[in-house]
This record gives C-alpha cells, sequence and structure tokens, in this order.
C-alpha cells in the first residue's frame, strides 16, 4: 500500500474580542460563540483601561480555558502574567519576540503582528514567534492600511513553517481566495459591527 500525501489542514478560526466591551455584557455572547463555532485561539485587544481589560481577561479566560481554548492579549505580557492568559500578540512585530518569550516562558502562545513585510516576518519566526500575522487582508485602517497581498500569504505557506494569520478587512470572497494558503482567520471587527455577531461570523464562517 502506497502512503497517501498529506491532506490540507483547513485554516482554523481566531477570534478578536471587540474593543472596550463590558465583560459582563460580552461574556453570554463569547460563551454561544464558543457552543457553536470550533475557535482555536481569543485575542484580547490591549486598548483601554487596565482595570476594565483584567476583568475582561478573567471573563474571557474562564469561558475559553473551559473549553481548552487558548486566550491572547495584545502586548500587555505583565497583565497575561497576572490573569494566567496563554500569551501575548505584539503589536510592533519582532521587536519584543525575544523578551515576550524570557517573560513568559517556552511554553506561551507569542505571535507578532508584522503588517505587510516579509522581512518582519521571518526576523519574527526566527526570534522565536509562535505565529505571524499579516494584514489588512481587505480594506481597513489596521496597520498602515496597506492591503497584505495573496502572494505573500503563498509565498509564506509554502517557504516558512511558522503559522499565518490573515487579519482586517476579512469578508467572503478574501476567506476564500485565502483559504489554502493561510493557517488562521482572524476575525472580530468584521463582526462586531452587525447587530447579530453570531449570524455575521456564522455567515463567514461556515
Amino acid at each position: 500500500m502506497t502512503d497517501q500525501p498529506d491532506a490540507p489542514v483547513a485554516p482554523q478560526l481566531y477570534l478578536i474580542t471587540p474593543v472596550g466591551a463590558e465583560p459582563g455584557a460580552f461574556g453570554p455572547i463569547l460563551d454561544e460563540m464558543l457552543e457553536r463555532f470550533q475557535i482555536a485561539c481569543i485575542r484580547i485587544p490591549g486598548a483601554g483601561d487596565e482595570a476594565q481589560l483584567g476583568r475582561m481577561a478573567d471573563t474571557v479566560r474562564d469561558l475559553a480555558h473551559a473549553r481548552d481554548v487558548a486566550v491572547v492579549i495584545d502586548d500587555h505580557i505583565a497583565l497575561a502574567q497576572r490573569h494566567g492568559l496563554d500569551g501575548v500578540h505584539l503589536s510592533g512585530g519582532a521587536k519584543q519576540v525575544r523578551y515576550a518569550r524570557k517573560e513568559l516562558g517556552a511554553d506561551a502562545i507569542i505571535g507578532a503582528f508584522c503588517g505587510t513585510s516579509r522581512h518582519d516576518g521571518m526576523a519574527a519566526g526566527e526570534a522565536g514567534a509562535d505565529y505571524v500575522s499579516f494584514g489588512p487582508a481587505g480594506a481597513t485602517a489596521l496597520g498602515t492600511g496597506e492591503a497584505a497581498p495573496l502572494d505573500l500569504f503563498a509565498w509564506w505557506s509554502e517557504m516558512i513553517e511558522v503559522p499565518v494569520v490573515a487579519e482586517g478587512g476579512l469578508d467572503a470572497a478574501l476567506i476564500g481566495k485565502l483559504t489554502p494558503i493561510t493557517d488562521f482567520f482572524a476575525l472580530g471587527p468584521e463582526i462586531w459591527a452587525e447587530d447579530d455577531p453570531v449570524t455575521a461570523l456564522s455567515a463567514l464562517w461556515r
């Protein structure tokens, strides 16, 4: 019997929570999403009051960890330690990867947003990042607002083993185009602006 080639692994869902959300109101929505969708990782944006971020971290952590889902937060290394999160997402690319690894340890998840820069992505991977994120994939103000081209994801997925996340301005058409060449889709702003975020996520993530 001949060995069969490995089947392509479908990209996974990486959920970004809404900026400034009230944890008490957000908890039931997240709980429903965790019940309905297979979510690989949840990211908490780092903007806002640290006390509110701490409450959000506790709410998200409790719900996510009950289902073995990882939780990271933007940039706040000390807050990630204090609230028992799984790691950080570094919005400044490769610059703090080594420091974050030293502070959080070998088992932590360290991700790096690298905009549209192949060079920054490679530097982050070499520094020990567990994943890199490129974006925006579509029309949005993430990073510099310059869209990350499809051929960046195609090159990365072919040449580099570090997992890649696509984020920013995603719609169903872009998700279809990027599915063969990315490992994760980070969805958040695309759904929180809608009246029914759960239905909006269902439309994008089938």
